[in-house]
């Protein structure tokens, strides 16, 4: 699983891993579902030949990591990773829109407002109807790859199953379970169990569209936990192209609208950073209980120094550790930090290690 752990967000190192490494959802209960027989292996091949280039669909997304409840607003409040952990800490519904690789929209449904991501051709808008805001990019020639629209806060169950797929090694065990129902799509349940028992992960369960082999959810389920610690799956789903008019997109009356330029290919290659102070990451390990190791620098004086590190932490030997059902962080006393679905005790090990 080492792909999902180099993610980083030094600003928001916590909040990154756990976006990065935490992937689940309940399968929806439905009536008995009887499909003929696959073994593992046809089932990933299905997955492998799925090919669904049109879609409307909600996602739901629900969590169950034990994370605390954040101020949003006065002293000790950041109001950047207080909405990020709210994305993880609570549920919410997405709307998503798919026509080909340059036409996609995203509207995630909050109380009273609305955020939309959408592309259409080289044009790519994002929207908040909460403060009226809406930053417009023009993407440059030639890209064809699948657009932003689904990415960051709002991932569909085929890009998170893709992922952990792709992880997919001699630490996993592959079985199919019983046939399911999502969306009201018959589905076979491809479960992917670690072999190694020092990982917080108990299983992941992707179900997979009996007839277009496309993930309708994923599910993570924590080691020693009922409930499903994270989830994302279609509530609803037609396999259809949208309406040419849902990508269609004209700034309200009265919105803040701001022009934002795409970094070329090459600019997008250079160093944010002098390669001298660039915080390089390290993986410690593999597959499933691997430790993602980052150096004491600038960033991470930054991230405990943040008014919410003292809410989101407790002090242990060594440090302090953030914890999730699924994901353990320690920043230890000299400001550097280990992070792993692993317990405190392996990521105490690693940190005292010569």
């Amino acid at each position: 699983m080492n792909r999902a752990w180099k993610r980083w967000v030094p600003a928001g190192v916590v909040v990154a891993v756990i976006a990065s490494a935490a992937i689940a959802v309940p399968l929806t209960a439905s009536a008995a579902v009887d499909l003929p027989t696959k073994t593992p292996q046809q089932v990933l091949a299905l997955v492998a030949r799925s090919h669904v280039g049109s879609l409307s669909g909600t996602i739901e997304q629900t969590s169950n990591l034990g994370l605390p409840q954040l101020p949003t607003t006065g002293t000790g409040s950041d109001s950047a990773a207080s909405s990020a952990l709210g994305l993880l800490s609570s549920s919410y519904t997405a709307r998503v829109y798919l026509d080909g690789p340059t036409k996609a929209r995203a509207q995630v449904m909050d109380k009273l407002a609305e955020r939309d991501v959408i592309r259409n051709g080289s044009d790519v808008w994002l929207y908040s109807s909460r403060d009226n805001t809406a930053i417009h990019s023009t993407l440059p020639a030639r890209t064809n790859k699948r657009p932003g629209a689904t990415t960051g806060e709002v991932k569909t169950p085929g890009e998170l199953a893709t992922k952990l797929l792709a992880a997919v090694d001699s630490t996993t065990t592959v079985s199919v379970g019983n046939d399911t129902r999502v969306a009201g799509r018959t589905a076979y349940d491809l479960v992917l169990t670690p072999r190694a028992t020092g990982t917080l992960v108990g299983s992941v369960s992707i179900a997979v569209d009996s007839e277009t082999g496309l993930p309708l959810s994923v599910q993570l389920a924590a080691r020693g936990q009922k409930d499903p610690a994270f989830s994302v799956a279609f509530s609803s789903l037609t396999l259809a192209a949208p309406s040419a008019d849902v990508f269609s997109f004209t700034p309200p009356v009265g919105a803040k609208v701001k022009e934002q330029a795409m970094p070329s290919h090459q600019g997008a290659m250079k160093p944010l950073r002098p390669e001298t102070d660039a915080v390089k990451p390290s993986m410690i390990g593999s597959g499933w209980d691997a430790v993602l190791s980052m150096p004491a620098g600038a960033e991470t004086a930054k991230l405990t120094s943040s008014p919410l590190f003292g809410k989101l932490t407790t002090t242990v030997a060594g440090g302090h550790l953030f914890h999730t059902a699924l994901v353990n962080v320690l920043v230890t006393n000299d400001g550097r930090v280990f992070a792993g679905s692993v317990p405190v005790e392996r990521l105490q090990a690693v940190a005292s290690a010569p």
